[in-house]
């Protein structure tokens, strides 16, 4: 088992959704998230307050897979997020010791396929 962690454009999600649903990956977690990266902070003054804008909206997602997944779904995130600019986003990939289904029990590939 896998988890997969990507933060994305909030501009690139409905294409990184379907990328994902053409590779039939339908399940995963995702949060509106702002980050600040290489971009730097840039200030904004409107009617005499200044406005922070360097947080750049994100959305990141999570996504809890077996192995025979895990490449289709990082070619497809990738695939569907990219731009070439700066800040396209990150994808992080790691190893879960233990997944339990709460209500069957089921654990492993198991668990997320009850």
């Amino acid at each position: 088992m896998k988890k997969i962690e990507a933060i994305v454009r909030a501009s690139k999600f409905e294409d990184v959704k379907e990328a994902l649903a053409n590779e039939e990956i339908y399940f995963f977690t995702f949060y509106e998230v702002k980050g600040y990266g290489h971009q730097k902070g840039k200030s904004r003054s409107y009617r005499g307050t200044i406005y922070d804008v360097g947080y750049i909206a994100r959305i990141k997602l999570e996504l809890l897979l077996s192995e025979t997944f895990v490449d289709a779904a990082i070619k497809a995130i990738q695939t569907a997020a990219h731009t070439g600019d700066k800040g396209d986003g990150l994808i992080y990939v790691s190893s879960l010791e233990k997944t339990v289904n709460i209500r069957s029990g089921k654990t492993g590939s198991d668990a997320i396929n009850s």
